[in-house]
């Protein structure tokens, strides 16, 4: 992997880094970052923080991705409506049971053709078939795993794929702070990044001790460091 450059910026690349963290991490507008940055005497504008996010940010998704293990094989689907510019849309996501996010994908249907544009990516980018694939009972999906041969690693009804719903929340409360996503573009550049961060800084900690969380979030940072530094 190629070192990130941070040639012919002002500030210092720590700050840089620490800015794209806050935002990314937590649910925090460009302004809120700016604020927190002033509280220790850096002096950086709004606009300088989301210029950072949209140049640094797909570079640490893309670098994250590459040092990921593989994924589980049992994966959730599902789709949730978002409003964006005033017309809705459809957000695919798909995880794993461990609840780490696979797939977002940004659609304006809710149809087989949109089922089959995730199940392909998704293929794609895990590089594997899973042993089981959740969905709810939207008709489309049983119709693109059909069309795809994999009908006999579906599964769904019940409550067997909360998995998948709960996955949404984090994004709904991104979704609320920001206003709404502005264009389709936008949102799948904001939330395949978010995905990636999200991913690596994500426990249960409701399902842990306190020392396993710490022993977590120690190796959640050293990975992010990783990524930063080489």
């Amino acid at each position: 992997m190629h070192k990130v450059s941070y040639t012919r910026h002002r500030f210092p690349p720590l700050i840089i880094q620490h800015a794209i963290w806050l935002y990314f991490k937590f649910s925090l507008s460009y302004r809120d970052v700016e604020d927190l940055l002033a509280e220790r005497r850096i002096d950086v504008s709004y606009e300088t923080v989301r210029r950072w996010v949209l140049k640094f940010g797909s570079i640490y998704a893309r670098k994250l991705n590459k040092s990921r293990p593989r994924a589980s094989g049992q994966w959730h689907l599902d789709e949730v409506f978002v409003s964006i510019n005033g017309k809705r849309s459809y957000l695919w996501r798909a995880v794993d049971d461990e609840g780490e996010v696979l797939e977002v994908l940004v659609q304006s249907h809710r149809n087989k053709r949109a089922a089959l544009k995730l199940m392909r990516k998704l293929l794609k980018k895990q590089g594997f078939v899973p042993d089981v694939i959740v969905t709810d009972k939207l008709p489309s999906y049983g119709a693109a795993l059909r069309e795809m041969n994999l009908s006999k690693h579906h599964d769904f009804g019940g409550r067997k794929n909360n998995r998948a719903e709960n996955a949404h929340l984090p994004v709904r409360q991104r979704e609320r702070k920001m206003q709404r996503f502005k264009s389709p573009g936008s949102a799948q550049r904001f939330l395949s990044v978010h995905a990636s961060i999200y991913n690596i800084f994500y426990v249960q900690r409701h399902l842990i001790s306190r020392k396993t969380l710490c022993q977590f979030r120690d190796e959640a940072m050293s990975v992010w460091h990783t990524v930063l530094y080489t």
